[in-house]
């Protein structure tokens, strides 16, 4: 069996390589210390997935999806190790000015979940493992910002 096509990239255009180094490097990524006009950011990225939404499930789980211009149209996914990370790096990361997007919030999938801005106002999503004890139906709306 032939390997098929693979995502083997996400490149994002920012205004400063810099300022963007520095949030990424917040957030936990090896991000080297050296940022020109290029900065490569090595992942281990399995496993990934690529995910598509509605806008009506968006705005059940982004805030800014349930307002009338909508939210980001690509959100990047972060796993961090548990709960309790995706508050306190949510704190860390709103603390030292970046925009809250989403507060933490327990999702119906069974998860923690906020999302924050970089500096360019793409979104990135804080998401900790599922917990299928703590998942429930019918979902209800993330809480407002």
């Amino acid at each position: 069996m032939s390997e098929g096509p693979r995502i083997s990239q996400v490149t994002l255009v920012v205004e400063s390589t810099a300022a963007s180094a520095d949030f990424y490097r917040r957030l936990g990524l090896a991000v080297p210390d050296e940022a020109g006009v290029h900065v490569e950011i090595a992942l281990d990225a399995a496993p990934m997935s690529l995910e598509l939404d509605a806008a009506e499930s968006a705005g059940l789980w982004n805030a800014s999806w349930r307002t009338p211009e909508g939210g980001a149209r690509v959100i990047i996914g972060v796993a961090v190790p548990d709960r309790a990370t995706v508050d306190g790096l949510y704190a860390d990361l709103t603390g030292a000015g970046h925009p809250g997007v989403q507060p933490p919030f327990d999702a119906f999938w069974g998860g923690r979940y906020a999302i924050v801005a970089d500096p360019d106002g793409n979104q990135v999503g804080l998401m900790s493992p599922n917990d299928q004890e703590r998942a429930f139906w019918p979902p209800t709306p993330s809480p407002d910002l």
